[in-house]
């Protein structure tokens, strides 16, 4: 973000809310942009500029009842800030979320060629493989790679990401759609790591476990999706 306000706001304080609330302020009322904010699916009144949206719609705010699903457009322009030597494509995504008065607006400066969504799918996509290896250093800790060795800091980093594929694998696919968006820290500190007191009767022992993260409910969800994942026995003949 301080790069799109300024090369020189790499040294300096340029990515602050108020600094970049004014880049984008100064930009979006710009006479030459007007109508490109009002709708995306114009084209800007300046050679080489482009603009696309996913379909012909406006975007300004929907017209008639508040849609119940998230509206997105995307369009694409040529700027060039005053410190560049020459204009460069940005790509614009304009969200409208349910409840919400104004839209989300995001940019992105790239030198990919491809469609607006195509290029905003991509960036996407990296930011997402970006917060799996964070979660990996939060939760399995795998950049603890001590030994001396390269083999042996190589085998370590395999195990910790088998802990991670196994601690993955019960999110992913037993976890109801109420909790399906838990962090890794979380399954681990709400389910694996679940405080429970062992009760042994005379013919059975009963693990009477704490409901304070967990329900019972939810804790009895998650073992019919386990016991799901079981084959089906074959029928005997």
């Amino acid at each position: 973000m301080r790069t799109v306000v300024d090369r020189a706001g790499l040294d300096r304080q340029a990515a602050s809310a108020s600094q970049m609330g004014r880049f984008e302020t100064g930009w979006l009322t710009s006479e030459a942009n007007l109508a490109a904010r009002a709708d995306l699916s114009g084209a800007l009144d300046r050679p080489g500029a482009r603009a696309a949206a996913t379909d012909g719609h406006r975007a300004g705010r929907p017209v008639g009842r508040p849609p119940h699903d998230v509206r997105r457009h995307y369009t694409s322009f040529s700027y060039q800030a005053a410190s560049w030597n020459k204009a460069r494509r940005v790509v614009a995504k304009v969200e409208w979320h349910p409840g919400e008065l104004y839209p989300r607006v995001g940019f992105i400066v790239t030198n990919m060629t491809r469609p607006p969504e195509r290029v905003t799918l991509f960036y996407n996509r990296r930011g997402t493989a970006e917060q799996y290896i964070k979660e990996g250093k939060n939760a399995i800790v795998w950049t603890r790679l001590s030994c001396r060795r390269f083999a042996a800091n190589a085998v370590r980093l395999q195990l910790h990401a088998l802990a991670y594929n196994l601690a993955n694998f019960p999110r992913t696919l037993t976890l109801p759609e109420t909790v399906s968006h838990w962090s890794m820290t979380t399954l681990r500190d709400r389910l694996i790591k679940i405080g429970a007191k062992i009760v042994r009767h005379g013919r059975s022992i009963t693990f009477q476990m704490v409901e304070v993260m967990i329900s019972r409910d939810l804790f009895q969800q998650i073992l019919d999706a386990i016991a799901a994942l079981r084959p089906s026995p074959l029928p005997r003949c």
